[in-house]
């Protein structure tokens, strides 16, 4: 049974220049999974007020992470699937999409169907299942896969926080830098609305009343929160952190109605309190990109000098290493037998 893989990431624009930036902003914000709330209010809000007054902006926060060679995030993909199909030989066919923007999914799962695959496994590079990323990829692809008239086989890997595999990856990458030269280590990962995470629950409650910053359960298996959580309990048990050294934070907000702690509050908050020095972990990406580049490693370094802290150090994500390469080999043969 010959198999189609299809990494997901979630996109970039084509170039930072504003019209390309605002054609990606528009495609993202009017995901009703990503800005949920009804068609035409999402409608006028998105195409109305946020992407003609952000994407100016956005286009020169894009200009400061771009390379000579284009995308970090696309790059880094690109590498990976080539190092991956250079490790499968022709057991398997490795492909990349993006939710947003190009390489557009629809044009790689026509390429896909031409082959007349016997499976297809659907890997979405985002470790936490949230709607917005994960479910947002996995529901475009079935919208388009559902329009074939042969549909074969179809797997998908929802999640991958506790995979042993990413884990060792990013404990290996912390242990890089000696922990004990720095106050604090935070781990940071992106944001979303609370109402958004407190859908998971099938029981109706809150994430609030689930116990997420503690434990995984049946009912807050797929809890963004919780996720969070759990990825950063594996890695600081892992690399040995007392639980006084280390907390969870969450980037990138757009309102107070988001997850908390906020990292750029808990930024200033370390520097008032005296920390000179802080590591940060961000592990909701699994490649460098706008998130980790610029907020971490370049806003959240000036809010900490500004308030009298030193230096903030970004622990480098995966991107495309060998150790990386090797845990989504193995992810992907657990699922193909």
């Amino acid at each position: 049974m010959k198999t189609g893989v299809l990494l997901i990431q979630l996109g970039t624009p084509d170039s930072p220049s504003v019209k390309d930036v605002r054609k990606y902003l528009s495609e993202f914000l009017n995901d009703p999974r990503v800005i949920d709330i009804p068609t035409i209010a999402r409608f006028f809000l998105v195409n109305g007020i946020i992407v003609p007054f952000r994407a100016p902006k956005s286009a020169k926060i894009y200009q400061q992470l771009w390379t000579k060679e284009g995308s970090p995030l696309l790059l880094y993909g690109e590498s990976l699937q080539k190092k991956l199909q250079a490790s499968f030989g022709s057991e398997v066919d490795v492909h990349l999409a993006m939710r947003y923007g190009n390489p557009n999914m629809e044009t790689v799962l026509e390429e896909m169907r031409k082959k007349n695959y016997s499976r297809i496994l659907l890997l979405p590079l985002f470790p936490q299942y949230a709607s917005a990323t994960t479910g947002s990829a996995i529901d475009k692809a079935m919208r388009i896969i559902q329009k074939w008239w042969v549909i074969p086989e179809i797997r998908t890997i929802s999640q991958f926080y506790d995979d042993e595999g990413f884990i060792d990856c990013f404990v290996e990458k912390g242990k890089q830098y000696n922990i004990n030269d720095y106050d604090h280590v935070l781990f940071s990962y992106h944001g979303l609305p609370i109402r958004q995470v407190d859908k998971v629950h099938v029981d109706g409650k809150p994430c609030s009343e689930h116990n997420c910053e503690n434990e995984i359960t049946e009912e807050n298996k797929f809890c963004y929160k919780a996720a969070c959580y759990a990825t950063t309990r594996s890695i600081a048990g892992k690399l040995n952190l007392p639980k006084e050294k280390y907390m969870v934070c969450f980037q990138s907000r757009l309102d107070k109605n988001w997850l908390e702690p906020f990292a750029d509050k808990t930024i200033i908050e370390l520097a008032k309190k005296g920390a000179k020095k802080i590591l940060v972990f961000s592990p909701a990406f699994v490649a460098d990109c706008l998130e980790t580049i610029i907020e971490i490693g370049h806003e959240y370094q000036q809010l900490f000098v500004a308030h009298g802290g030193e230096k903030v150090q970004l622990v480098e994500s995966l991107n495309d290493s060998d150790a990386w390469v090797e845990a989504v080999k193995i992810m992907v043969q657990k699922q193909i037998g």
